[in-house]
């Protein structure tokens, strides 16, 4: 197993857009590493959020690299916006109903680092086409669509299952995990074989964003 910086990216979805930029500089200054944006089109998930226009206005705000998960059902009509807006890596789903592995390879094409998602009842194996042109793939510990929902446990199985086929086919691509991770559980989610947690809720709706950042990284670096 290749030891990787564990990384933080706060998922702005939860912070408050009337104070965005406070909120982004509050979690910059504790210690994030990405920030993650939550793109959904209604369609794909029953919610919606936004476009590429707040990625263009993060870069506006921060030099932290930004992620992007594209819960939409025509991600490939998106992905040069979204780089060219300035995100760095993007996560479009396995389920969805396109080519997965024509849409990562855009990706590429394109510049940017691909990632992939899988909902938390979709197998570890429908990676294995694709372990040759990911960065990164994210496995959902809630079901996708809303922040605030509660850690799913069986995700921990999911974990240390792409963990072992990361590590035996290709250990450079980090694991991402999205969805209930709070303070309390992340050493757990950690030891499990993650190295990449997006944190919503547990971040931006804290008394105290930049101190809940800190503790997050405090516990991080000590795994």
């Amino acid at each position: 197993m290749i030891h990787m910086k564990p990384l933080l990216a706060p998922s702005i979805l939860s912070a408050n857009f009337a104070h965005l930029e406070e909120d982004v500089k509050a979690a910059e200054k504790g210690g994030a590493d990405y920030f993650h944006l939550d793109i959904m089109d209604a369609h794909f998930v029953p919610n919606i959020s936004f476009g590429p226009w707040v990625a263009k206005t993060m870069k506006q705000i921060t030099d932290i690299p930004l992620d992007a998960h594209l819960m939409i059902t025509k991600p490939r009509e998106y992905i040069p916006r979204f780089l060219d807006a300035g995100v760095e890596l993007l996560y479009p789903h396995i389920e969805g109903d396109y080519d997965i592995y024509r849409t990562v390879q855009m990706i590429k094409d394109h510049g940017g680092k691909a990632g992939v998602t899988l909902n938390p009842a979709t197998p570890i194996s429908s990676v294995i086409p694709l372990l040759d042109i990911l960065d990164r793939i994210m496995l959902m510990s809630v079901c996708p669509g809303f922040g605030g929902q509660k850690f799913i446990p069986a995700v921990m199985t999911k974990i240390t299952e792409l963990r072992k086929l990361l590590d035996e086919n290709k250990p450079s691509v980090r694991i991402a995990i999205d969805g209930g991770v709070n303070i309390d559980n992340i050493s757990e989610i950690r030891s499990a074989g993650a190295d990449f947690f997006i944190a919503g809720s547990a971040v931006f709706k804290s008394d105290n964003i930049e101190e809940t950042v800190r503790k997050f990284r405090d516990i991080l670096n000590k795994t």
